[in-house]
């Protein structure tokens, strides 16, 4: 009631950096130090040290002292296992406190066991569940890359941390996908068929409260249903394929995973290509999840009509076209105009009902339903194994087919046959698709779009030759000869340069300038890169991309690789010096001209920022006022200006 604002913002101009710091004398700072290191001491002498002595003291006095320190994680393993006495001892306390009835102590043991128990059972559902689900799909896979369980206890003994780490990467990574895919699966199928999975786009579902509601044995109940089913998921998916496969194509397998390449191509440009090209194409959602839908929903109609559970699936679909015909009839009947709110309903709908319907949908029950429900989840179980059979041959051999006629007989990483093979595919299913979708317009039609997009490939082509490979090229090249090779060759040997590595890191420089210049201030180079962005592939202009952007940054790299070259090689002979000067001058000029450049910078920078500070203090110093004039051309008639004053102080 006796809020003031004028009080307020009075105490946000007090609180300066000076009174924070302590740099006008004050002795706030002192307070504010050591109300921050008294907080933190709190916090890890009840959060880390209390837990972690309970914890070791228990395993010591239960003599595992030797099992926790075989497992490389003794540290985190002990506090564990006092945060479980914490919370087994906060039980019984809160028990005896019911029994004695002390109400205020058994509200406060209530609320410190629920926070314990939300903790270890956060940890158990991010933390152990994701690595049980990596390293279970890491055993299972052994056979694929011709590994054995000692390879990785010895990587394990070797790297524990890391090893587990991308254990749970992987793990967590495919619980990812997996809850993905239970999420399209909901928005094709009938609501009630998935009743047995959380729907987490549920309004209802809040993790944290079922965490605090339910009791341990639900949970613990939850938690191994969830490992028995991603684990035969992962048997059909990827243990029983391989075994298929090692017995069909015995060649095949195992695939080329290791760290080397006798390949002539070296693998960081195979790397950039990969993360540069592969991938942006692969990730892409929208494509890739339409099309994914597509297949689930005719994998669905086909189940659904095979074994008469179509009611089931997918509903009563013909009641709902019913329904949708009676609605379009009583709206024409009606000749009436449509409010405004209607689509906006409309829309706020779609957007509720965007991961999937909620609640549950009746469904005709055929005869022998149970032996009905066994057939689909065998029928869908041989699904996902031809599904999985053709994901790990079919990208595979079309990546080592295209690969072959560019590396010959070496072997490579198979991560990038993979990478090179699912292109290939996403690239034909992409084709297929857009020629459907031109069928229906007619032979025209598909003419005048094959012309549009041949002159777009056209197009496209030659702006990636300049901005993809002639600036890459000089941007590496020049990289090289200013920091590499001043750096890693002695002044008595020759460097060599390697026109497709000084291409592949032009690559990476060239996309962090142009990361940096977009997040930098308004300049004509950040100008025109948006536009560039702006107008897209489609509406690419060739004319404007030459003439503002490839041509001056092309003239920019010529002059820097060229200038410094003529004087050392035509200037400097030229003087008459001795050839080991020749020989410093050519292998030192490039950083000794970059240097000079950047001290220019550096210093006109400063003499604005000098100039500036001197027009601000002058100006805070010495100015009364300022007067807006109008503008006039001057004539030579006599004219007359208007003065309109605006003084500041």
């Amino acid at each position: 009631m006796n809020w003031n604002a004028l009080e307020w913002d009075r105490a946000a101009e007090e609180l300066t950096w000076e009174r924070m710091l302590g740099l006008d004398g004050s002795l706030v700072f002192l307070e504010h130090v050591f109300w921050v290191v008294s907080l933190n001491t709190l916090f890890i002498l009840v959060f880390a040290f209390c837990p972690y002595h309970i914890g070791h003291f228990s395993v010591v006095g239960l003599g595992f002292e030797e099992y926790v320190k075989a497992s490389h994680f003794e540290g985190l393993i002990t506090t564990i296992v006092g945060y479980v006495l914490l919370a087994v001892t906060l039980i019984v306390c809160h028990g005896l406190a019911a029994l004695v009835r002390f109400q205020r102590s058994r509200r406060l043991l209530g609320v410190c066991y629920i926070v314990v128990k939300v903790s270890l059972l956060v940890v158990v559902e991010i933390g152990v569940f994701p690595l049980i689900c990596g390293w279970w799909l890491d055993i299972c896979s052994l056979e694929m890359f011709d590994a054995s369980l000692k390879d990785r206890e010895l990587s394990f003994e070797s790297a524990p941390g890391t090893t587990m780490f991308l254990h749970w990467l992987v793990g967590m990574v495919y619980v990812f996908y997996f809850a993905s895919f239970i999420l399209l699966l909901r928005e094709v199928l009938r609501p009630g068929v998935l009743w047995f999975l959380r729907n987490l786009n549920d309004p209802d579902f809040n993790p944290v409260q079922e965490m605090i509601h339910l009791p341990i044995y639900r949970h613990l109940r939850r938690f191994i249903l969830s490992v028995v089913v991603f684990g035969s998921i992962v048997l059909l998916m990827l243990w029983l394929p391989i075994r298929i496969i090692k017995h069909l194509f015995p060649s095949f397998l195992p695939y080329n995973v290791m760290l080397y390449s006798d390949a002539p191509v070296s693998e960081l440009s195979l790397e950039l290509l990969l993360l540069q090209v592969v991938l942006p194409a692969l990730l892409e959602q929208g494509h890739t999840r339409q099309w994914l839908k597509g297949l689930v929903r005719a994998w669905t109609v086909t189940a659904g009509y095979l074994l008469d559970l179509h009611s089931y699936l997918l509903g009563d679909q013909e009641e709902n076209d019913n329904n949708a015909n009676n609605n379009q009839q009583a709206r024409n009947n009606n000749n009436a105009i449509p409010v405004v709110g209607e689509g906006l309903h409309a829309a706020h709908q779609a957007i509720l009902q965007q991961g999937g319907p909620v609640g549950f949908q009746p469904y005709h029950r055929p005869m022998k339903f149970p032996f009905r429900i066994v057939l689909l989840i065998v029928f869908m179980c041989v699904t996902l194994l031809l599904a999985s059979l053709v994901c790990l041959t079919l990208p595979v051999c079309a990546g080592r087919w295209l690969m072959s006629f560019w590396t010959g007989s070496a072997k490579i990483h198979e991560l990038y046959t993979a990478a090179c093979g699912l292109y290939v595919c996403w690239l034909s299913i992409r084709a297929i698709t857009v020629l459907l979708a031109w069928m229906p317009q007619g032979r025209h039609v598909i003419l005048l779009k094959a012309q549009e997009w041949t002159l777009m490939i056209l197009k496209t082509l030659i702006v990636a030759v300049l901005l993809a490979g002639v600036i890459p090229l000089l941007l590496g090249l020049l990289f090289e000869l200013v920091i590499v090779a001043p750096l890693r060759v002695p002044l008595d040997q020759t460097p060599l340069f390697y026109p497709w590595q000084d291409w592949a890191l032009g690559v990476l420089h060239a996309k962090i300038i142009a990361a940096i210049t977009l997040m930098g201030p308004q300049w004509w180079l950040k100008t025109v890169i948006e536009q560039v962005y702006a107008n897209g592939i489609r509406n690419i202009d060739l004319h404007f991309i030459i003439r503002k952007l490839a041509a001056p940054v092309i003239a920019v790299l010529l002059v820097s690789l060229c200038v410094p070259y003529i004087i050392a090689t035509g200037i400097v002979p030229l003087i008459g010096v001795k050839r080991e000067m020749e020989n410093l001058v050519q292998r030192r000029i490039y950083p000794f001209l970059l240097m000079v450049v950047m001290i220019m910078g550096i210093l006109s920078f400063q003499i604005r920022q000098f100039k500036r500070l001197y027009e601000h203090i002058k100006n805070d110093k010495y100015l009364v006022g300022q007067r807006l004039v109008n503008y006039e051309r001057k004539s030579g008639k006599s004219s007359t200006t208007t003065h309109s004053s605006s003084p500041q102080e």
